[in-house]
């Protein structure tokens, strides 16, 4: 059997559920930190007299140097290894953030917004390729899933940790601990077994040695050699994305990210601050975020689930397009605390779980020698959307449009992203 048959084959062990459980709280460092500078920007703001468009440069700065980190630095995990970028990933982000209490000037926030995207952007395509190759395929969109929830996690973790900081203690402090805590987790992804898959594809040094010992924590005996190659050998790099065969489901799936990245970052960026301007105090804002990513947690969580017993694909246009539907409602809601956050809540719930679909989809369409760079280029084709949401949202509100302006112009993405996810063709998809 080649490697990917013996997962397959295999009861889930607790290796399995060791790796997806360190991935997890990973991406739940990755929501704390994206969302640090969201929680961060009503006090930065008027500390520094920034108007909205440059505080929206702020944020596009980190997802410019996510969507540098995802297509760029994350190809290397196919060459060096998913454990060894993890952890590169987890050095800049740490670092990233801790210095970024230091900061005061513009300028210096946005260079540090740059480093700690880097590192962001290249972990969570490591993230999705090491949960894809450890879980069997009976279980694997669950398992990404359950990872791609980290992200809200963290973010409502992070937005109760700011409430208490920011008012306390300043904004700095949120970004000093925030480090501190993410630092932490370097010693665990040092302990990580490295992909089985990687190791009998690549075969780096001592390859036989090393999927032996993640082989005997499967529950199965060891090799005397090296298992057979998965697929035939592909040449590492971006082409391999374009060949005849996947062309097509390349290109929908960077217009599905992108689309869907586009509204996902104008809302973490700006409904804080959206709330705050509608007369509510800023603690309303950070709580009407942690909805979001309440209602996040249930969506990847259900996709998940469902998606492994009815099919990824239409379940996909139907989360997405029920977060549009979710942000119309959205639009023309009175500015009522209450009903704000049952209605976030909805649109966290189909928005988060139709974006855990689109990593699914991600890892299942190229093969192991090109994963992460498959996905990280898809992550990173998405952040460009990333990076011109929440600077267009800016721009709308220094034109001062309405509230239900922003909701409608921003639901429209979605509802193209459901359906050119839905379009895309490849094997178990």
């Amino acid at each position: 059997m080649n490697a990917r048959e013996m997962i397959d084959s295999a009861p889930i062990a607790g290796i399995q559920i060791s790796v997806v459980a360190v991935c997890f709280v990973l991406n739940m460092l990755d929501g704390i930190d994206v969302l640090a500078v969201s929680f961060a920007a009503p006090p930065i703001t008027n500390e520094w007299t920034l108007s909205a468009s440059a505080m929206g440069s702020v944020f596009s700065a980190g997802l410019i140097g996510m969507t540098l980190g995802a297509m760029f630095l994350a190809t290397f995990a196919d060459r060096i290894g998913r454990r060894n970028m993890l952890l590169l990933c987890v050095f800049m982000v740490a670092s990233g953030t801790a210095l970024t209490a230091l900061v005061d000037s513009l300028y210096q926030l946005v260079a540090l917004r740059v480093v700690t995207g880097l590192g962001i952007g290249s972990m969570l395509a490591s993230l999705t390729s090491m949960v894809s190759e450890y879980m069997p395929a009976r279980r694997r969109n669950l398992g990404i899933s359950i990872m791609v929830g980290g992200y809200p996690l963290g973010a409502i973790f992070g937005g109760f940790l700011a409430a208490w900081l920011i008012p306390a203690f300043g904004w700095r402090s949120m970004f000093a601990a925030f480090g501190v805590i993410t630092a932490v987790m370097f010693p665990i992804v040092l302990a990580l077994p490295e992909s089985l898959h990687f190791l009998a594809q690549k075969r780096p040094p001592r390859a036989l040695e090393k999927l032996n010992k993640v082989l005997i924590k499967l529950g199965q005996p060891p090799l005397e050699a090296l298992p057979p190659a998965e697929e035939e050998h592909v040449a590492p790099g971006v082409g391999a994305l374009l060949t005849a065969d996947r062309r097509s489901s390349t290109l929908r799936l960077w217009t599905a990210f992108f689309m869907t990245f586009l509204t996902l970052y104008f809302l973490y960026s700006w409904i804080p601050k959206i709330i705050v301007d509608s007369g509510l105090p800023l603690e309303k804002g950070i709580y009407t975020s942690i909805a979001l990513n309440v209602g996040a947690i249930i969506g990847v969580v259900t996709l998940g689930y469902l998606a492994d017993k009815l099919g990824l694909a239409m379940l996909t246009l139907i989360y997405l397009v029920g977060a549009a539907a979710a942000m119309l409602i959205f639009a023309f809601s009175p500015a009522m605390i209450g009903l704000l956050l049952a209605v976030t809540f909805f649109v966290g719930l189909f928005i988060q779980g139709g974006f855990s679909g689109l990593y699914s989809a991600s890892a299942r369409i190229y093969p192991t020698e090109v994963r992460t760079t498959g996905v990280g280029w898809a992550i990173g084709a998405g952040r460009t959307g990333a990076i011109i949401g929440p600077f267009v949202g800016g721009v709308l509100m220094d034109m001062e449009f309405s509230m239900t302006v922003y909701f409608i112009f921003f639901a429209v993405p979605l509802i193209l992203a459901g359906i050119t996810a839905a379009t895309i063709r490849k094997p178990r998809f």
